[in-house]
Order: C-alpha cells, then structure tokens, then sequence
C-alpha cells in the first residue's frame, strides 16, 4: 500500500503546480498535462539528487538544504518542460508552497 502514498504525493504536487501559476509571481500558470509532466520531471530530478548525494540533500530532506535543493530542481525542471517558466524568486516560492503541502499530505496508508 506504499505505492497509495507515492499517489496521493504526486497528485498533491499537480494539484499543486497547477494552483501555484495563479498564486505565485514569476510561476507560469500550467495545464493539467504540464503540470503532470512537470510533477513527473521534478519528481525524477528529486530522486536522481538523492541517489547523487544522500537522502540529506533531497528536495523531500528537512531543513535549509532540501529547501535550497528543491528550488533548483524546480527551476532547472522549467528547461525539460515544455510551457513551464519560473524565475529564480518563483522556483524559491514554489518550494516553499510545495514544502508546506508537503506536510499536510499522507505519504503512508494507515
């Protein structure tokens, strides 16, 4: 039952990426096949960082540098996707809103 946790994260993130294109400066709003695309691309860049350098360095890792590291997957995710543009004050933003979701959605199925 992982696997409904890794679900209802990755929709979160749609869900999400859609919302933050209206709520955010310098985040392009994103259709829904975007913004999929977009969960997809920052949801690989993530795990390919935490193989690279740990789970410390993630962008789902605590603290100032899994913030810091989500913000760059974030922006450098804006060059695989076509459509989606973010600005260096939008990737930090969004990874704020992204972080604080975060902790609200269930990641395992009690």
């Amino acid at each position: 039952m992982e696997w409904l946790g890794h679900a209802l994260r990755f929709l979160a993130s749609v869900l999400v990426l859609m919302f933050l294109g209206y709520l955010l400066p310098g985040f392009k709003a994103l259709t829904f096949v975007q913004a999929i695309l977009a969960a997809a691309v920052i949801t690989a860049l993530g795990y390919l960082v935490q193989a690279m350098m740990g789970k410390s360095v993630s962008p789902y890792g605590r603290g100032i540098v899994g913030f810091i590291v989500s913000a760059i997957v974030i922006y450098v995710a804006q060059f695989l996707v076509p459509g989606m543009r973010v600005s260096i004050i939008g990737a930090l933003l969004a990874a704020l809103v992204v972080g604080i979701v975060d902790l609200f959605v269930p990641t395992t199925v009690r």
